[in-house]
């Protein structure tokens, strides 16, 4: 059974790839959660929606992943696709080939590709260079994919996104970035509590602080946790050790003690505030075991969307190739 999926107007203007979500149009943004709905529900429903029949997703990861590599090859092959990992140690990138000769000569084979490494560079590099679509699965500066998904998940819950309040709670990380981004765009109130020096990257406080002059985002940074939980809608928490940052581990442990989210902080929120963590979670520190497994956490639905989100942006970019010829 053929589904056919309305694509939003004036696709052709949104960019080849997804990098970050503060340069994507808050149009798309909007097209996005739409089409994650849309592919949720059939799901749901057992309703085929073979949408990339026929097409090849790359997945090149330099770091560990569970979530993001699996709702992608997930979501690939639900939507009639194939999705082919990319081991670094089974390619020349590992022997010294360049990207731009990987990338150029990868695009003759796929038509999408999922990267996840450390340097936003690589990725924008990528981009530069490759004729398909280039995705970031994460870098050390953000993760846009999650960012997304969370926004499916606050939607879903809260029936809306425009107004809420969303505190961030601990290291400012990329996670942290895309969020802001992701609040900024949909007219959110991001607060970030965060000790002095792990802050999110200030270019991205600034641009985002731009983008809520239009949509009636406000942003703000506090190191008091409990001041930026204070009466918020959403209280969301990530590692304090994100992969990379090992050698900083007894500092970053002493130094985001008092930012754990726990029952105690919790209880400064809203009393429907739901709980989020994009995972792994490390319980115990920043976030206790009674808060991650209590009534108000909702981390399984975020992961799950993960799987809905992926699908809905493979759907996008994918399928726009397709139609260019």
């Amino acid at each position: 059974m053929a589904v056919r999926t309305r694509y939003p107007r004036g696709t052709e203007r949104y960019a080849k790839d997804l990098l970050d979500v503060a340069t994507m149009p808050r149009t798309q943004v909007l097209a996005l959660l739409r089409l994650a709905r849309t592919l949720k529900k059939k799901q749901q429903q057992g309703v085929p929606h073979r949408l990339l029949r026929g097409k090849t997703l790359g997945l090149l990861f330099q770091k560990p992943s569970t979530r993001t590599r699996v709702s992608f090859e997930a979501g690939m092959n639900q939507l009639g696709g194939h999705a082919l990992g990319l081991p670094m140690s089974d390619i020349q990138l590992s022997r010294g080939e360049t990207v731009v000769d990987t990338a150029r000569v990868l695009s003759r084979y796929l038509d999408g590709i999922v990267i996840r490494t450390y340097d936003h560079a690589i990725v924008e590099e990528w981009a530069t260079e490759a004729t398909m679509p280039v995705i970031n699965g994460l870098t050390d500066h953000s993760h846009p994919c999650q960012a997304l998904s969370d926004l499916l998940t606050i939607q879903e819950l809260k029936g809306r996104l425009k107004g809420l309040s969303l505190a961030y709670i601990g290291d400012g990380n990329n996670v942290a970035n895309s969020l802001v981004e992701a609040g900024a765009k949909m007219g959110m109130r991001v607060v970030i509590g965060c000790p002095s020096g792990y802050q999110p990257d200030q270019r991205v406080i600034d641009q985002a602080r731009i983008e809520g002059h239009r949509t009636g985002a406000s942003i703000e940074v506090v190191e008091n946790p409990q001041v930026a939980v204070k009466e918020a809608d959403v209280v969301y928490t990530d590692v304090w050790i994100s992969m990379g940052r090992e050698r900083e581990q007894t500092r970053r442990l002493r130094v985001l003690a008092p930012y754990q989210l726990n029952q105690r902080l919790l209880q400064r929120a809203k009393p429907d505030a739901i709980v989020m963590h994009c995972l792994p979670a490390h319980r115990g520190e920043e976030i206790s075991t009674e808060v991650l497994d209590g009534p108000q956490s909702v981390v399984l639905d975020q992961a799950e969307n993960r799987l809905h989100m992926q699908k809905a942006i493979l759907t996008q970019l994918l399928s726009r190739k397709t139609r260019r010829g």
